[in-house]
């Protein structure tokens, strides 16, 4: 996913960051089409109403994160990104790691605020923006995971952002009509939609299916991580000391979150309602 963020933003002085994520987002809608093959009972209109609000909020999500990145660091986006996930946790239970989970998040945001926030306030304002729509994305996308054919309205779903959004193809127009080569910025476009899309999103909904949030947010903990060592990598972007702090707390807290629900023997069930084999064994109460 980051590597495809990496390459977004090395198009960036060509193209506008909302034409790069519809780029992403009309790439993905192509490569489900092709991959995935929906069938007629996709195009359904009571599973295409699902469908197409999951594919709105996730492009709200890359519109947002995209148009964050022209302004912030990598790795400071997807920190201060990471408070959806983090308040989607939180809200399932109101125990004392619950509460030192968000007192990690509040002082990660603060930290890192206070790096970039009199430069660039509206680059944390998208990134902040950017984290609701995560929030929305792993709300619908459970119910997305949950009716089975969680790919299949993956695709559907997408299909519909790409049109509704399609106006913002204007500007991918315009900077062809300024020297970009077509053939290049529509082959980017797959890559993006292939990298950052199609392949990690269908993998969330497999595991979706098969784990509850707070598992699921237990992994999510490893993306400010990735995303710090490829914004280094093929970006040169070094996080500054207080921005290396915030980034880790605000991951530490959504570790410490789905760490608290597991061990109170909360079990993770799939849309057939099995229990995780490692949760079995945990005793009730």
């Amino acid at each position: 996913m980051y590597l495809g963020a990496a390459v977004a933003v090395g198009l960036f002085d060509e193209i506008s960051p909302v034409a790069v994520a519809w780029l992403r987002i009309a790439g993905a809608a192509l490569v489900l089409l092709i991959w995935v093959r929906p069938p007629r009972a996709a195009w359904r209109p009571d599973r295409l109403r699902l469908a197409g609000s999951f594919g709105l909020i996730t492009a709200g999500m890359n519109i947002s994160f995209y148009e964050a990145l022209a302004h912030l660091p990598l790795g400071t986006t997807v920190a201060l990104e990471f408070l959806g996930p983090i308040v989607v946790a939180a809200l399932g239970s109101r125990t004392r790691r619950d509460v030192a989970a968000l007192a990690l998040a509040t002082v990660g945001v603060v930290l890192i605020a206070d790096v970039r926030w009199s430069g660039t306030p509206l680059g944390v304002t998208l990134a902040l923006t950017a984290a609701a729509c995560w929030a929305g994305y792993i709300v619908l996308g459970k119910r997305v995971a949950a009716r089975g054919a969680g790919v299949e309205d993956l695709a559907t779903g997408f299909v519909v952002a790409a049109l509704i959004t399609s106006p913002l193809a204007w500007w991918v127009a315009e900077a062809v009509r300024e020297g970009a080569s077509l053939p290049v910025v529509l082959g980017q476009g797959l890559v993006l939609g292939l990298a950052s899309t199609a392949v990690p999103y269908a993998l969330d909904q497999i595991v979706l299916r098969r784990v509850g949030q707070a598992r699921f947010a237990l992994l999510l903990a490893l993306l400010p991580v990735t995303a710090s060592v490829i914004g280094l990598i093929a970006l040169g972007q070094v996080p500054r000391p207080l921005e290396a702090v915030g980034i880790a707390a605000v991951a530490l807290a959504v570790a410490v979150r789905s760490v608290d629900r597991d061990a109170e023997g909360s079990v993770d069930r799939d849309a057939e309602g099995s229990v995780d084999r490692d949760e079995q064994e945990i005793p009730p109460g």
